[in-house]
């Protein structure tokens, strides 16, 4: 949203502090936000904020240079920044990042329309786009970036609303007790969507999965008693959410317990053949996305969509246009082979829907290519193996595992009987692929965020273009 300087630091509860040579620089309107010097646009307001490796104080020359219309500052900080910082109008707060949630619930105050907040273990940034996309067949709909959704990302999203939008669609992730519930303080979310309740991050909570579930409902409980709860009831934490929410309360899920209701989901190279029920209205489309479990994510989107009034047929037909996610699910040919990249991330939950799917796919030979799944504490070794063992029952016929507690993957998938071998990195698995993958192989490559395995997929590429090249 475009605000002035002078706006902007009223919402962001700062002083506005400009340079004598600078008239009415309160009147100056920026255009947007960012916390990066590196992308900041001219015109936009920086933010300085301090991370866990960079303190943003130190790149706001940097962000000046690139156009940047002013900075909000720590006023801790205040004193030691360089004169090159001093050349554009600052706004001074006790904290910068506090700042840009205070100005981000402001934002969304002023807008006043409905937010739907989206939260789950897995499936959260697919659910987004399902509900995003079912919803903008009636409605302008704004939907948070990627998977932009802790406490730096949320509030950019959030800033991105304007008087036109009629609908915001927002992600909210976690990794430890009371994080949505800080969400849920600055997005002021009307209605609010939970996927599932899976194990990831379990390193953090003491109590299990138990944990988790807690954490997750603080959703729930921070909607207003005019709200929707729209929550998976397949789900056996999830549905229970239900129970003390004083707002309406919409299931969604496989079977009878929900409306809308999934029936039937086959899956081929086509795609997810979908058979789901809807009040009275019995139906069927196909969803391209890989995994049984996108069905699940996909009638959430249509759960929210037939709240919100829209026409059943037009919001059917959004979610049958929906394509996978950068590194989620994308289906690359390679040499002749067919690469399922799915190596955004990775926990216990999703792995075994895509080795399903996997499994699914006629193929020379099916790979596993399962990156280590990080946060998984105590509970590691026995997550991995159960995933090796599924493998195997599956009938993949070969399984790599990378890097750390994949080791557990490969050595149970071998004694499931299905042929292993575990490597200690991306880039190693990367130059395994080039030299043994053969033309009709499926593979599935999937992986944590920080085993980066989307690197073994770069490797394979460039094996492939050194060897064309020397061959002409």
């Amino acid at each position: 949203m475009k605000l002035t300087l002078a706006e902007a630091a009223i919402g962001a509860g700062a002083m506005l502090e400009a340079p004598s040579s600078l008239s009415f620089a309160g009147g100056r309107i920026a255009t947007g936000y960012s916390i990066d010097s590196r992308t900041v646009g001219a015109g936009e307001l920086f933010f300085a904020v301090k991370g866990e490796r960079f303190d943003g104080h130190d790149f706001i020359p940097a962000a000046i240079e690139r156009g940047a219309i002013g900075a909000v500052v720590s006023r801790a900080k205040l004193s030691t920044l360089p004169d090159a910082a001093l050349a554009v109008p600052l706004l001074v707060a006790e904290d910068a990042l506090l700042a840009l949630q205070s100005l981000a619930s402001h934002v969304r105050r002023q807008w006043g329309k409905r937010v739907v907040a989206i939260t789950g273990s897995a499936g959260k940034t697919t659910t987004k786009e399902a509900i995003a996309a079912a919803l903008s067949a009636k409605f302008n709909v704004l939907k948070s970036i990627g998977n932009l959704n802790n406490a730096y990302g949320l509030p950019l999203q959030l800033l991105r609303l304007e008087p036109e939008h009629e609908y915001a669609v927002i992600e909210m992730g976690m990794n430890h007790l009371g994080e949505i519930a800080a969400l849920c303080r600055i997005a002021s979310p009307d209605w609010g969507v939970v996927t599932n309740v899976g194990t990831a991050h379990i390193e953090n909570f003491t109590e299990g999965q138990a944990g988790i579930a807690r954490a997750k409902y603080e959703l729930i409980a921070s909607l207003p008693s005019s709200g929707t709860a729209f929550l998976n009831c397949s789900d056996p934490y999830v549905s229970q959410f239900g129970r003390d929410f004083h707002g309406k309360v919409v299931y969604f899920g496989v079977g009878p317990c929900g409306d809308p209701a999934i029936l039937d989901v086959k899956e081929d190279q086509t795609g997810l053949h979908v058979h789901y029920r809807a009040g009275e209205n019995d139906g069927r489309f196909i969803l391209h996305l890989l995994g049984s479990h996108n069905a699940q994510n996909a009638i959430a989107g249509l759960a929210v969509a037939l709240e919100a009034g829209v026409d059943i047929n037009h919001a059917i037909a959004a979610l049958e246009s929906l394509t996978p996610g950068n590194k989620r699910g994308e289906v690359l040919e390679i040499s002749g082979a067919t690469i399922l990249n799915d190596s955004y991330n990775s926990n216990p939950e999703a792995l075994r829907s895509m080795i399903q799917s996997l499994a699914a796919r006629p193929a020379h030979r099916r790979i596993l290519i399962a990156g280590e799944m990080l946060e998984m504490g105590t509970h590691a070794e026995a997550a991995h193996a159960a995933c090796g063992k599924a493998a195997a029952e599956a009938g993949i016929d070969l399984v790599v595992g990378v890097r750390g507690n994949a080791q557990h993957l490969a050595a149970a998938a071998c004694w499931g009987g299905t042929a292993s071998i575990f490597l200690p990195d991306a880039q190693t698995a990367g130059e395994w692929l080039a030299k043994n993958i053969q033309p009709g192989d499926v593979v599935l490559v999937k992986g944590s965020r920080g085993v980066q395995l989307e690197r073994a997929i770069e490797v394979l590429k460039e094996h492939i273009a050194t060897s064309s090249s020397e061959s002409q």
